[in-house]
């Protein structure tokens, strides 16, 4: 099991350490006062990278080698003209991934607004993936939560790296089966109720929050939606509604069990008017047959006067499938190491977390 836990904050990148009492607390805060957008650790080489959002003094990546000192490296940006006031510009690195065991060096990075950039050399240099950014369909897409679309999901196929699934807001879940060079939009069994009935089933306009794939049977895929939850099987290639999902079936996160696709967590939330918990009590709703049934889970969770929301990259499980950990934006952090039959506060008093991962 994981025994470090990596919460990227509006305030800084904050360590997490489990000593060997079984207890979990603060052990080191790195890049102070900044807002740390995503934060990856990579198994592969043992590097650590944290994207920044600086606001006026612009997006930055930052890479740490071990214990060793952190560097800044390159970026993401589109090639465009500076003179031209609509050319697109880097807004934030919203998802950050490797490339695959077998790529050393290679990354992929989504941002807003909702382009994919690859990187060889460890983040180095960086380049647009120009056969998605410039389909017919990406003029049909748009912003959630934001103003631009945006690229917050990136799966790698374990069975073969150049086989990719994204998934943007609001944009739809893409494909690719030979390295980015053509990709497909897979919603089939998707529906959007925010669109014209005519339009419900577009496949373009779909707002997949947040994609995940089991490690263990990589054809299997959750995707949390807004309007729901759903699950393939088949590699994307279609979807079936998830419809037992309680008390509610929209909310950011998801995951799935490393080694058992039929598993999976959500968060549930009140949808669109009113971001917070259902009946202000925070819960995590668990699958163990597909999404055929939810367990409602609330030991150790405040349950009255909760305001939590958590973000989609804010949840995750580690490679044992028992362990999760889950931030949210009022600055709670918590640890369950029995698959979510119970959770313990680690704190209530961070910065609103934006993404959390296991070491």
């Amino acid at each position: 099991m994981s025994d470090r836990i990596w919460a990227a904050t509006r305030k800084g990148l904050i360590a997490v350490d489990r000593s060997s009492a079984g207890t979990w607390s603060v052990s080191e805060v790195f890049f102070l006062g900044d807002p740390v957008t995503m934060v990856l650790d990579d198994a592969r080489d043992g590097t650590l990278y944290a994207a920044l959002n600086l606001g006026h003094f612009g997006v930055k990546l930052h890479r740490r080698q071990g214990t060793g000192d952190w560097e800044e490296v390159g970026v993401p940006a589109y090639d465009a003209d500076p003179d031209d006031d609509k050319a697109p510009s880097v807004r934030q690195v919203w998802s950050l991934e490797s490339g695959g065991d077998d790529r050393p060096g290679v990354l992929w990075a989504g941002t807003l607004p909702g382009g994919l950039f690859r990187s060889d050399d460890c983040g180095q240099t960086w380049s647009l993936n120009t056969s998605l950014w410039e389909r017919p369909e990406s003029e049909s897409w748009f912003g959630g939560g934001y103003d631009v679309p945006g690229m917050h999901s990136i799966s790698v196929d374990p069975r073969n790296s150049r086989h990719l699934a994204v998934g943007i807001s609001c944009g739809g879940v893409w494909v690719s089966e030979n390295d980015g060079e053509s990709w497909d939009c897979k919603t089939r069994g998707m529906y959007a109720e925010y669109m014209p009935p005519e339009r419900r089933e577009d496949p373009a306009i779909q707002d997949p929050h947040r994609l995940v794939r089991c490690n263990a049977q990589p054809d299997a895929l959750w995707v949390q939606h807004h309007n729901g939850v759903f699950r393939s099987t088949d590699n994307a290639a279609t979807w079936s509604d998830v419809d037992k999902v309680e008390p509610s079936g929209f909310g950011f996160a998801v995951a799935v069990h490393p080694g058992d696709p039929e598993t999976a967590w959500l968060v549930p939330a009140v949808k669109d008017e009113c971001r917070i918990p259902v009946d202000g009590a925070v819960v995590v709703a668990r699958t163990r047959d597909g999404g055929k049934s939810f367990e409602v889970l609330t030991c150790g969770l405040p349950q009255e006067h909760a305001y939590d929301l958590v973000f989609r990259h804010a949840f995750e499980v580690d490679d044992s499938g028992d362990r999760l950990v889950m931030g949210s934006t009022t600055g709670n952090l918590w640890i369950s190491e029995d698959q979510g039959n119970t959770w313990t506060t680690i704190s209530t008093h961070l910065p609103p977390i934006y993404c959390t991962r296991f070491h």
